[in-house]
């Protein structure tokens, strides 16, 4: 079973829908021992970082992330559900994110065309690398996802496996061993965001 991760910031609907249209068994929730009963967790997230950040203090849900990664658990942040993997945002301030991967989130405006619009929203084709990720593994190099984002991982390349280009390369998707991250919306990204998910199923 994977667990959406419900704690009042997360586009959940389409999510799950997207999870049940590959015949994943899934569930939302915000209860720990559910979560710790899962197999996989999803990290969705839109809105501010620091808002977001708070709601998982609140609630304890930061703990618990934390412990099941530990265990080995494989995790997959979406859009500010990625960011909030990083050690730090710089989003109005600066802001500790659950530091599961090295980096910091830092404004698209410092690096980008000045004359490109904000936030970045559209389709734009990932880049791998030398090396596939097996999250990768049924899409293909340029594939297009569908993006909504004013701020990127930064400092991370060492867990960077995916790029995207925008007028700079930004980072499109991390991964620390079982902890991964895409900055793009997967239940959005149509046939290549739901053989992500797929492969994400078999991590």
């Amino acid at each position: 079973m994977i667990a959406i991760i419900d704690y009042g910031v997360g586009n959940l609907f389409s999510l799950r829908s997207s999870f049940e249209s590959i015949g994943a068994d899934i569930c939302v929730t915000s209860e720990p021992s559910v979560i710790a009963s899962a197999e996989r967790i999803i990290l969705p997230g839109v809105g501010a970082f620091e808002d977001a950040a708070r709601k998982l203090r609140e609630s304890g849900l930061d703990k618990v992330i934390k412990d099941e990664c530990a265990k080995g658990k494989p995790l997959l942040g979406i859009c500010l559900g990625m960011q909030l993997l990083l050690e730090r945002s710089f989003e109005y301030g600066e802001h500790e994110g659950l530091g599961l991967i090295k980096g910091s989130i830092r404004p698209i405006s410092d690096v980008i065309d000045k004359n490109l619009k904000i936030p970045h929203i559209g389709w734009n084709a990932l880049s791998f690398g030398e090396k596939k990720d097996e999250l990768f593994k049924y899409i293909n190099e340029g594939d297009f996802v569908y993006f909504v984002h004013s701020y990127y991982g930064a400092e991370c390349e060492e867990s960077v496996i995916a790029t995207t280009e925008y007028s700079a390369t930004l980072t499109a998707a991390v991964r620390n061993k079982n902890v991964c991250g895409v900055q793009f919306h997967p239940e959005k990204s149509e046939r290549v965001g739901l053989s992500i998910l797929k492969a994400f199923c078999e991590i």
